[in-house]
């Protein structure tokens, strides 16, 4: 097992927290020399707060670790391309590299929609990786949503 499939395994953890929850099964973690510094999970109406998403949730717990808003050197394992709500975040706070484990065709803006983490205009562009643990990542999200449908017959 790779690095990234590890950290992306503790990012589905996190995912799976959010699904008990009854909340899309989205994860986040953050990676500072080689450990994690901060977990987040989808937390919107459990919340009360469109601002709740996993990857809001986990720059703020890394933002609080490092003491810093700028998480430079930092890797975000995500289990779904970020919004374009959390593409701004990571491309505000500096974070190196992002790892997606799959595609939001519908709201992604990490290369589905948009690419807002590589606009060379910016100051800041982040490197992307996507796909790992992918097929798990989006099974997750599928069950989900099936399941929601499921119930509201």
């Amino acid at each position: 097992m790779t690095e990234d499939e590890k950290f992306m395994g503790e990012a589905i953890r996190q995912a799976k927290k959010a699904y008990a929850l009854d909340e899309v099964p989205i994860g986040c973690v953050i990676v500072y020399e080689g450990k994690i510094i901060a977990r987040g999970y989808n937390r919107r109406n459990t919340d009360k707060n469109t601002l709740s998403h996993a990857e809001l949730n986990a720059i703020r717990k890394a933002s609080r670790k490092l003491g810093d808003w700028r998480l430079d050197g930092c890797t975000m394992y995500v289990t779904l391309e970020p919004c374009q709500m959390c593409a701004g975040a990571i491309v505000q706070s500096r974070i190196r590299r992002v790892v997606m484990g799959c595609r939001n065709p519908k709201a992604g803006c990490a290369g589905s929609i948009l690419n807002l983490l590589q606009i060379p205009e910016f100051n800041h562009q982040v490197e992307i990786e996507e796909g790992v643990r992918g097929p798990e990542c989006s099974e997750m999200i599928k069950d989900f949503f099936r399941s929601l449908r499921e119930k509201r017959k």
